[in-house]
């Protein structure tokens, strides 16, 4: 396992994480045996950064990860968790206002559910589960997660992108206001490339990848036939003729990496370690197997500068998928 410096804290991370949704809930059947056992295999391997929520399964990701870790008899661990906004539109509308959404007692109360879901008296990065744009000019939850800071309940800052305007999140970087960002970025959806990476890179922002596999499409396992539980959120994901259009796209990639050694799963990491400003990829680990095989992706050899300019082809500005529309 390979280590990364996560932004300018101080912080060294496997550049393989553990992505924490899935233990949670909302992606099908879901065994706890078997995510016990996949974070256990993970950190045996190197694995030192895990990203939850508190909307993962209403804090049932959260107290997996707090049994696995306070039976590991404190190793160092770096876990980072999310606070949702108050109820409402998600993503937050342009006329929301950010002291009703995220205020400061609400903030406070979260931020100790997610403390006692984790069985833990510090959490070390807690991020705003997603933001929006209206609220740059006037970002006053960053106030209030200052001061809980200072109290030495919460170590980082920061925020997870709103999928349809990640760019929202650069101006929080470059005014100082966050010290992390968790953004989309794989094969398919390359915009953050464009400014946002670059500039977290020149603030010194940690950088957590999520999607990476464009929830499962990029490892090649899906067919336009592919059929998810009724409780799995890709099935509204893939809703419509989304899951088939996405697998066209996806078995071009596939011809692409032919005779490069990689398979699809290993070159959709790679793909997004290869921006230096990203610090940690999170794929999402639901067995031991899973666990094994994505962090021995850390072990492989980096793309080669030709296939890393192949699979940039591949962009595809599809925009956000919302409401299966």
């Amino acid at each position: 396992m390979r280590y990364r410096d996560f932004g300018k804290h101080g912080v060294r991370v496997s550049e393989i994480g553990f992505g924490a949704w899935a233990i949670g809930g909302s992606w099908g059947p879901q065994a706890d045996g078997d995510s016990i056992g996949a974070l256990d295999k993970a950190l045996e391997l190197g694995l030192n950064f895990i990203d939850t929520a508190a909307g993962y399964g209403g804090g049932k990701s959260e107290r997996i990860i707090g049994k696995v870790l306070a039976g590991r008899n404190g190793s160092d661990v770096f876990v980072a968790t999310k606070t949702p906004p108050t109820s409402g539109n998600w993503p937050p509308s342009p006329y929301d206002i950010a002291e009703e959404r995220y205020p400061e007692s609400y903030l406070r109360q979260n931020i100790e559910e997610r403390l006692e879901c984790l069985g833990s008296s510090k959490i070390d990065l807690l991020q705003l589960h997603t933001w929006t744009r209206a609220w740059n000019k006037n970002p006053t939850p960053f106030e209030s997660l200052r001061k809980i800071q200072q109290e030495g309940k919460i170590g980082l800052i920061g925020v997870s992108t709103p999928e349809h305007d990640q760019n929202s999140v650069i101006d929080l970087m470059r005014g100082g206001y966050i010290d992390a960002v968790q953004v989309i970025y794989n094969i398919f959806e390359q915009e953050p490339a464009a400014e946002l990476l670059d500039v977290a890179g020149e603030t010194g922002t940690g950088v957590i990848v999520r999607v990476v596999f464009d929830e499962g499409v990029l490892t090649g396992k899906f067919t336009a036939d592919t059929v998810f539980a009724e409780d799995d959120f890709r099935r509204s994901y893939f809703a419509g003729d989304r899951l088939a259009r996405a697998v066209k796209h996806a078995e071009a990639v596939r011809q692409d990496l032919e005779g490069s050694g990689y398979s699809m799963a290993e070159a959709a990491i790679k793909f997004a370690l290869a921006h230096p400003a990203v610090s940690t990829v999170i794929p999402g680990m639901r067995s031991q197997a899973q666990a094994e095989a994505n962090c021995r992706v850390s072990d492989l050899p980096d793309l080669s500068p030709e296939l890393l300019k192949t699979l940039q082809k591949h962009n595809w500005r599809r925009a956000f998928w919302y409401g299966g529309k």
